[in-house]
């Protein structure tokens, strides 16, 4: 039966931003054609998605369709993780975090700190609500804190219940939603980037901000525990066009790896494949490992560019969000 719930809990939507500047000024072609709400073609090629959603869509009707419902989830003592995957400048962050501050163009992350306590103010007031967020990248394979710079390569370990944890990494207890903003100002300036033709700012690390939940009842002391994995994914280009070379091309191998790794769990996943799910291939997914599968909310976002420059790219990103 476990296997059956798995299958139903992980959804892939697909993301297309606009044409961008440059692409427009450059002459590039818009390829990406849209049928009904669930398919776009490419080069004729038709790719079938739980929900695709379109150029003009606006950020509050992603975050309708895509997170609302994992946040009660969460707080119905669930776990959960969404993830943004795509080639560097292809809308990932722009869907995950967007313009932190501005009410319209805030992504999925600033809405659900908000949606949280919205919800937390809604509720019974017997109950005990304590929330502590976390805030890592992992790069070149290694864990790095984002709220403690000193603190470079952190390691996996288990608890008691042999669930994944990153140890010695900071958390920071919230009350409202300005306060979980506040931390994630402080860890995007100390986020890693380096530069490559892709993006001036193409972020070389996958980013994971944990938000953890728990509740407890003050007259009956019943208990319940939920944790929400947001996962800005580095970017999935060709190193061919990244123009990368030394340290920037071990980079790019490295990120290649370990999306890879996350595209066979996940794979594994929703098959419902009764036989290994390989967890351990990398750090990132071993993290993971109680946010995915099971009775867990995994939502994936695949985001493409429409340009006819980044055709190969765009159509990888929906062969793999397809697997």
């Amino acid at each position: 039966m476990a296997d059956v719930v798995s299958e139903c809990n992980i959804k892939v939507l697909c993301r297309f931003r606009p044409l961008n500047q440059s692409e427009i000024i450059r002459g590039d072609q818009f390829i990406a054609k849209f049928q009904g709400d669930d398919t776009v073609i490419i080069g004729g090629k038709s790719y079938v998605f739980d929900r695709v959603f379109p150029t003009n869509t606006t950020q509050e009707q992603v975050y309708n369709t895509s997170a609302k419902q994992i946040v009660k989830d969460v707080l119905g003592g669930y776990n959960g993780t969404i993830f943004a995957y795509g080639q560097t400048s292809s809308g990932k962050t722009h869907t995950m975090e967007g313009k932190l501050h501005d009410p319209h163009q805030m992504g999925i992350i600033p809405r659900i700190a908000e949606d949280i306590f919205n919800h937390i103010f809604a509720m019974d007031e017997n109950l005990e609500f304590h929330i502590k967020v976390s805030y890592f990248e992992i790069y070149m394979d290694k864990i790095r804190d984002l709220l403690d710079v000193t603190k470079t390569n952190l390691s996996v370990h288990e608890d008691k219940n042999r669930v994944p944890y990153v140890k010695g990494c900071t958390e920071r207890f919230v009350s409202s939603p300005d306060e979980v903003m506040d931390v994630i100002d402080e860890g995007k300036a100390n986020r890693h980037v380096a530069v490559t033709n892709m993006n001036e700012h193409s972020s070389r690390s996958h980013s994971i901000f944990l938000i953890n939940i728990k509740q407890e009842h003050v007259e009956t002391e019943q208990k319940l525990c939920g944790k929400l994995y947001l996962v800005d994914l580095a970017g999935s280009e060709k190193v061919s066009k990244t123009g990368a070379a030394g340290s920037v091309l071990d980079e790019a191998k490295n990120i290649n790896k370990s999306l890879s790794a996350l595209g066979n769990v996940i794979s594994a996943l929703a098959e419902g494949t009764k036989t290994h799910v390989p967890y351990r291939d990398s750090k990132m997914t071993r993290i993971l490992q109680d946010s995915l599968g099971g009775n867990c909310r995994t939502t994936m976002f695949i985001c493409c560019s429409p340009s006819s420059y980044n055709d190969t790219e765009t159509k990888s990103t929906l062969m793999f969000g397809q697997r």
